[in-house]
This record gives C-alpha cells, sequence and structure tokens, in this order.
C-alpha cells in the first residue's frame, strides 16, 4: 500500500507492506466553493450579527485588519482584496487601513515571505502591512483583566482602530477546541506577559482544553474574555480542505461569525472511530503547518487519541525552521532537565 501524507511542499510517500492491517483515517471530503471571491463578497454583504462592512466603514475612519502568519495557510489573496475594496469605496482612506500580522510569539514575516504571506501584490501597494511583536511592551495597551486577574494588553494599533477585524481559519486546535476569531486576537495580538499568563500548565491539563471542544473549554472562556475587554470584533472566517481550497467562508460579529464556522467544520473534523492502534502514523499538515516542531506537537496531540496505552506513534514533519520560538526551546530544555513533575 502507498500512502501520500502531507509533508512539506510535496508531501511523502509512506510505502507499507501489503500484507499489513492498515486503516487510513481521514476527514471526509469537503465541498469547494466554486466562486471564491464570489463567495467573500457576499460573506462582507450579508453578515453574522452585525451589519454589512460597507455600512460600518461608512462610519469609520480607520481600519485594522488581522492576519494570521506564516503557519497558517489562510487564503489571504482571496479574502483580503475585497474587504479593503470594500473599505476604500465606503470612503476610507487607504493611509487609515492597515493590516496586522498576529504574531503572537512567533517571529516576523517579511521580505518574500511577507508577500506569499499576504498573496497579492495590490495589497502591499495599497495599505501598510507590518508585524506583531509581542515582546515590546511601548507598543501594547492594557484593556482591562481577566476574571482571574491577568492583565489584558494588546497591540495599540488594533485598539485604536475604529474598526476591528480579525481574519482566519477555523480548524480543530489541541488547546482552544477550534481555532480562528478571538484567537486571532489572543494570542495573536497580545504582550509576551499576557499570552505566558494564559498558556500555562492549567490550560494543557485541563481536559476541555483539548481539540473540537469549545463547551466549557478555559483558553475558549479566556480568549472570549479579552475580545470583549476589548470591546468587540469583527472577523472573516475560512474554512479550507486538505487542497488548500475554500470550502466556507463569512463575516460578522467574531463571537457569533466563528461560532457558525465552527458548527460548519465540526462534521468534517470530528470522526468517529470504534477502536485504539497499537501503532498510528500521522502528518503535521504539511507546509506551512509543519515548519517547525512546536507546530508539529500539534498534529501529534491530535493523533493520540487513536493511540492504545504503550502504543508506538510516527509523525512525518519537515521542520525546516527547527524548535519554534526562543521561549518554545527554553522551555523544551527546562523539561528535560526537571522532568515532566519538576516542569509542571
Amino acid at each position: 500500500m502507498r500512502v501520500l501524507m502531507n509533508y512539506g511542499r510535496e508531501g511523502l510517500y509512506l510505502n507499507l507492506p501489503d500484507d499489513w492491517d492498515v486503516r487510513v483515517i481521514r476527514k471526509k471530503p469537503m465541498p469547494v466553493l466554486g466562486d471564491p471571491k464570489g463567495a467573500v463578497e457576499a460573506a462582507l454583504q450579508r453578515p453574522v450579527g452585525c451589519a454589512p462592512l460597507r455600512e460600518m466603514a461608512s462610519q469609520a475612519k480607520s481600519a485594522c485588519i488581522l492576519i494570521c502568519d506564516i503557519t497558517r495557510p489562510v487564503p489571504n489573496r482571496i479574502i483580503l482584496p475585497p474587504m479593503i475594496r470594500t473599505l476604500m469605496e465606503a470612503g476610507m482612506d487607504p493611509a487609515r487601513i492597515r493590516v496586522l500580522v498576529a504574531t503572537g510569539l512567533h517571529r516576523p514575516n517579511q521580505g518574500e515571505e511577507l508577500a506569499e504571506l499576504v498573496g497579492d501584490p495590490w495589497v502591499l501597494e495599497t495599505v501598510r502591512v507590518e508585524n506583531h511583536f509581542a515582546r515590546n511592551l511601548q507598543d501594547h495597551v492594557e484593556v482591562g483583566r481577566t476574571s482571574e486577574g491577568v492583565p489584558v494588553l494588546l497591540d495599540k494599533r488594533l485598539v485604536e482602530a475604529e474598526l476591528r477585524i480579525a481574519t482566519g481559519l477555523v480548524e480543530p486546535h489541541f488547546m482552544a477546541g477550534y481555532s480562528g476569531g478571538r484567537k486571532v486576537i489572543m494570542p495573536g495580538v497580545a504582550y509576551e506577559r499576557t499570552i505566558t499568563a494564559l498558556h500555562t500548565a492549567k490550560y494543557f491539563e485541563h481536559p476541555r482544553s483539548a481539540n473540537c471542544v469549545i463547551e466549557g473549554n478555559p483558553l475558549h472562556q479566556a480568549q472570549l474574555e479579552v475580545v470583549r475587554l476589548l470591546g468587540g470584533a469583527l472577523a472573516v472566517n475560512a474554512v479550507i480542505d486538505e487542497h488548500r481550497r475554500l470550502s466556507f467562508v463569512n463575516f460578522g460579529d467574531i463571537e457569533k461569525s466563528h461560532l457558525q464556522a465552527v458548527s460548519f467544520m465540526r462534521p468534517y473534523a470530528e470522526i468517529q472511530v470504534k477502536e485504539r492502534y497499537h501503532t498510528v502514523v500521522t502528518s503535521a499538515a504539511g507546509y506551512p503547518l509543519d515548519r517547525t516542531y512546536y507546530q508539529t506537537v500539534k498534529g501529534m496531540v491530535g493523533a493520540m487519541d487513536l493511540l492504545r496505552p504503550g502504543g508506538d506513534l510516527f509523525i512525518v514533519s519537515e521542520i525546516s525552521e527547527g524548535f519554534g520560538s526562543p521561549e518554545y526551546r527554553e522551555a523544551q530544555q527546562r523539561l528535560i532537565r526537571l522532568g515532566p513533575d519538576g516542569f509542571l
């Protein structure tokens, strides 16, 4: 049996003996939108829980659009141009429109990589496209504290904009349940101490901090608190298939539109499996998701539910950029030095 695994840009074939008992588990085929650009334009005109974008833009003087960094295959080349044109057609000065890369604690995206991320040279020529730097305290402002007393500091460029729009993918996430929406704001454009305070062992070990779980998920709830302290935001939520083709897109209030996108994604992402296996081989979903070991761990966590106690898990991942952020590398060194109990 020959199985193509998502690996880097090209994929990786596994050649498995024909006499092995092999089961291939994958999500159901997803529908593909025939006119992706038209779907984005329609979403902006028929929002979820708010007025159409053009109507809101006509009453605002500035906008900050958040995009995910290069580790997320968001179809920005399809999403950004219609959104920016809508803002400009409503009378907004392009000099007051900013696209902000929500890097979280990841490195900035610059040069050719930034051009690849944005996907359309017109965007780079028309509006400012900048990176978030989580470690620069002076670039953040406190918007309040969570119910547990965590100070919430967010990028000033988002906080001070009259229109705040997060864009992102909605897919399973090993801690937040599903990505996108509120997650693009926290950790996307939060100060490093806010990020680390909301990514402690308390969240990792909670049984509801898991793939495909948002009900009762403490990290999801904390991220919603951050959005509410900010005063709300808008969102464009995209769902793509295994080949990075657009399957679903909507626009609206960040909480309501995200829940709608999650509802669309659930039947494809959540697969019932009747047994556990001694050996599981999986991938980190290929480029750009397998560029670092940190991102690769997400693929491991998702597959562990399929594994018998004492079983073997193999993952194929290019890891072209090594471990990831300096903070993550240091955390792994502490884990090795202290052991799991001491680390926690």
